[in-house]
């Protein structure tokens, strides 16, 4: 029987009988051909291991191993019970698989993003998701604040940009391409900037957050500059920024797949196009804790938003809505 997926409740608790367990343990010395072979695979000592085989012995009433300082030998009982034991391991194994595999994913499942990434990303999906998987609860936490996963009972986090070392493992939906927009009456009164140097005569909104980059990345001649944000108008939320661009009160840096919609309607035009980075930034649902041990109803949703989210059009080169 090789490679028997050892359980981790081997050694009982209390005066409870572990049959399983104990059977997986005489097998394993029976296949390894030593209590520490099998001590090894189990990660268990090899004392253990030998209680074990001594307990499941005294329990049944006869000799299962004939011990030497050299070697070990089944007697026939310990035989008969092996050949037989591999079976129901392995029909054990089948059904445990069988019933993991049918269970659908229930039970609560809490998601933070930003704002207007939960908007955009999210909550389209939602009726999507719950009419796939019936079971599961959703509880969307939008904020602009960046939520402690662990503090706040967080299963998975929607976060755009590169992402700190951390022990949260991370998933990658896509990634989105930044642009220069404003709105087609903003640059009718102001003009429309043809260069970055041209930025300086131009209101310039920018965020707010302690961990925001002050200033416009450009490329010019192959070299990269920065222009400043100014200290005009700073905001914490994307929303706040892109409604504030469609209403006429300055340009700003926004994610291509946040301006989409107004890009797309006309409500914004995209300038200094021919001097972008072309950098893309990351989206990523992360989480905490292995993978192998989510529980069902977070990796159905990881799944899910892996599969359903697309994020192609953000990627696009060259925008065509310029101005």
């Amino acid at each position: 029987m090789a490679d028997i997926p050892h359980r981790s409740f081997l050694q009982p608790h209390g005066s409870e009988v572990n049959r399983s367990g104990e059977l997986e343990v005489l097998v394993l010395v029976a296949e390894r051909g030593s209590l520490s072979a099998a001590a090894r695979l189990l990660d268990l000592s090899p004392s253990a291991v030998s209680k074990t085989v001594s307990r499941l012995e005294a329990r049944l009433g006869v000799q299962l191993l004939q011990r030497s300082t050299r070697r070990l030998q089944l007697t026939a009982e310990g035989a008969q019970l092996v050949e037989q034991g591999k079976r129901l391991l392995a029909d054990l194994d089948a059904l445990e698989a069988r019933v993991a595999a049918r269970s659908a994913p229930q039970g609560v499942v809490r998601i933070t993003a930003s704002t207007s990434t939960g908007q955009l990303l999210l909550v389209p999906k939602v009726p999507q998701l719950l009419e796939q998987h019936p079971g599961l609860e959703l509880e969307l936490l939008f904020s602009d604040q960046v939520a402690d996963l662990v503090a706040e009972g967080i299963d998975i986090a929607i976060r755009w940009g590169q992402l700190p070392s951390s022990d949260m493992v991370a998933r990658r939906l896509g990634c989105t391409r930044q642009v220069i927009v404003g709105a087609p009456e903003y640059l009718a009164r102001h003009g429309v900037p043809l260069h970055p140097q041209e930025l300086q005569t131009h209101r310039r909104m920018g965020w707010s957050y302690p961990r925001a980059i002050p200033h416009w990345p450009f490329l010019v001649d192959g070299q990269r500059v920065a222009v400043d944000t100014g200290e005009v108008l700073r905001v914490n939320d994307g929303d706040v920024l892109r409604s504030l661009a469609v209403a006429g009160a300055g340009l700003a840096r926004l994610s291509l797949f946040h301006a989409w919609q107004d890009l797309e309607a006309g409500r914004l035009q995209v300038v200094l196009e021919d001097f972008n980075c072309g950098d893309l930034e990351p989206i990523h649902a992360v989480y905490l804790g292995k993978p192998e041990r989510l529980p069902p109803r977070t990796r159905a949703v990881l799944d899910f938003l892996q599969t359903h989210i697309d994020l192609r059009h953000a990627e696009l080169l060259p925008v065509p809505w310029r101005a």
